[in-house]
């Protein structure tokens, strides 16, 4: 009987142990793997932020090359040259991960190819314009492979926003303003027209950049939970809002555009961009860097958790098999004076003891001769 409740008591605890340990390691893998795959995916959107801080440099670099070439100087600014090399180290480091080598190996190959355009200003705006459309196509290739346009809260994704599409967008289109103002202001009657239209569809777009990138940032800043974000945005922004419209009113729409205050505006605005870009960029490594250590957090927590389930489990696990040790019923010794063979054991003490004897039927000696227990 003690056995069979024996049997019975291991197989409830070995049963209780499964329920136990099974939903809990079922959670466990659920939530060490949803947290490997955003440590992975923050690790990745990381990746990109750094690779956008080598590429603002070099958009502003490409814009200046721009206008250095139509204003007649063939050898590209120095900028360009430090630009490029960033570009390349980071693109030798992280391009296998945000998929970006052949891309920039085919937009450095038209970067050295600037310099040998022939064919008057207009040949030379169009190849500088499809080296800025490869450079931004560079952009969007970095921030979705490294998956920063899918961020899922919405400060970082505005952030993104404006650092990797609004602010390169707008100083290329605000360089191609500039740019087309001067070559509209020396343009013969023939191509005049069609230099007017293009214009003013670049002024229209830089004008609609510059809303879109002013709407992102404000959206990150409501969204934020970092104290910092906005009074460090505020002035940056208005920085770069001045440079553009600085641009704007040197390009003169409508009327003869003036080339040196196209040119200081232009300077102002590289300064701006690059001092927007840099807090904005600061920003976001930030909040990915505090996004890590909230997941390094939450993982340790759920291995404690595990490991404490675990040890509960095999605490309990012992504690009742040592029970259960206890409740084995002992094996009872022989009571002093009995050997278990029915020999005659005397008795010590006593009056008569030596003629007191129970009879052993098992070990009889056959020379011993029988008493009568008759008193003489």
């Amino acid at each position: 009987m003690n056995t069979r409740r024996t049997r019975l008591r291991s197989a409830i605890a070995v049963i209780l142990t499964v329920l136990v340990l099974a939903p809990t390691a079922v959670l466990f893998g659920r939530v060490w793997r949803d947290n490997s795959d955003q440590r992975d995916s923050t690790a990745l959107e990381k990746k990109g932020v750094q690779y956008i801080v080598a590429l603002a440099p070099l958009i502003s670099a490409l814009v200046e090359a721009q206008s250095s070439a139509l204003q007649g100087v063939s050898a590209p600014p120095a900028s360009l040259k430090v630009a490029i090399a960033q570009v390349s180290a980071v693109d030798a480091d992280l391009g296998a991960a945000l998929r970006t080598k052949a891309r920039w190996a085919g937009l450095q190959d038209k970067i050295s190819k600037l310099s040998k355009v022939t064919g008057g200003a207009p040949a030379v705006y169009q190849a500088n314009v499809e080296v800025t459309d490869l450079a931004l196509a560079l952009y969007d290739a970095v921030r979705r492979n490294s998956e920063l346009n899918r961020d899922p809260d919405n400060d970082l994704a505005n952030l993104e926003q404006a650092v990797a599409v609004d602010m390169p967008t707008t100083v290329v289109l605000v360089s191609r303003m500039g740019d087309l103002a001067n070559l509209l202001a020396a343009a013969n009657v023939k191509t005049r027209p069609e230099l007017a239209v293009e214009f003013g569809q670049e002024v229209i777009a830089a004008q609609d950049s510059v809303s879109t990138l002013t709407d992102d940032l404000q959206a990150a800043v409501d969204d934020t939970k970092s104290p910092t974000l906005s009074g460090i945005l505020v002035s940056t922004l208005d920085s770069f809002r001045r440079g553009v419209e600085s641009t704007t009113r040197g390009a003169n729409p409508g009327a003869a555009p003036n080339a040196a205050t196209i040119a200081i505006a232009q300077s102002s605005l590289k300064t701006a961009m690059s001092s927007l870009a840099t807090v904005t960029l600061k920003e976001m490594t930030k909040l990915l860097d505090d996004r890590i250590s909230t997941l390094n957090y939450r993982r340790d927590e759920a291995a404690a958790m595990g490991l404490l389930a675990v040890a509960l489990t095999l605490g309990v696990v012992i504690f009742s098999r040592g029970g259960r040790r206890r409740e084995t019923p002992a094996p009872v010794a022989p009571q002093s004076g009995e050997t278990g063979r029915g020999d005659v054991v005397p008795r010590t003490g006593g009056y008569g003891a030596q003629h007191d004897r129970r009879p052993s039927f098992g070990n009889v000696t056959p020379t011993r001769q029988e008493r009568s227990g008759v008193l003489r």
